[in-house]
């Protein structure tokens, strides 16, 4: 298990963060290679199928030098069995209590979905440096930039609605998204290396000022 900051620090410094699930473990194995190989270093595989904990423990073997976190985490015992395989931080589709509290105590990265100010309010209070935008195809990029307004340490990731596209990645990051969640349009593309490394440049081309 990797610090919780090294965890958060990377997530800023690269600004992309593959979203995934593939029940196929070999498959899965090909796609977390080729998002390495495009520069990437931290990446969540969502909990949404009877195979995910055995692929996400042939991940955590084959590589164990990446940041790899479990995505849709609904409540704490199914976060404490991930991190028990050696989760690096643990995504949840809303935030709750008992997963927070969890985390907390085991200084793991807790990053839940939130779609409101207060729901921000209740997670950073809670301990969560960068909460999850989600579903973000829903509020789209205005969202981001209202709530930076008055609460301009507010760092959030928007997930569910993030393209493979430089007009997509500079929308959000020019609202001021802190990294992107990349989900299906990443794992349809052919050259998922290739993306991996347009969209990091991207990302860097249009974030207003370092992360660190």
């Amino acid at each position: 298990m990797k610090p919780r900051l090294h965890v958060y620090n990377e997530m800023l410094r690269t600004g992309i963060v593959p979203v995934f699930y593939i029940a196929d473990r070999d498959k899965a194995v090909q796609f977390v290679g080729q998002c390495v190989a495009g520069g990437l270093r931290a990446l969540e595989m969502t909990n949404r199928g009877e195979a995910a904990l055995r692929v996400f423990e042939q991940l955590r073997h084959q590589f164990p030098d990446v940041i790899l976190g479990i995505g849709s985490i609904a409540d704490a015992p199914t976060a404490a069995l991930f991190l028990a395989h050696g989760a690096d931080f643990v995504v949840g589709p809303y935030f709750d209590a008992d997963v927070a509290s969890l985390c907390n105590s085991r200084k793991v990265a807790y990053i839940p979905g939130c779609s409101t100010p207060t729901e921000i309010h209740n997670a950073e209070i809670n301990g969560a440096e960068i909460v999850k935008l989600f579903p973000a195809s829903v509020y789209g990029p205005g969202f981001i930039k209202a709530v930076l307004a008055p609460s301009p340490q507010t760092r959030i990731m928007p997930t569910g609605g993030v393209q493979t596209t430089e007009a997509s990645v500079r929308e959000w990051v020019e609202a001021g998204a802190c990294c992107l969640g990349v989900g299906s349009s990443l794992t349809k593309v052919d050259d998922v290396a290739e993306t991996c490394r347009q969209m990091l440049g991207w990302f860097q081309q249009y974030r207003r000022e370092p992360a660190l």
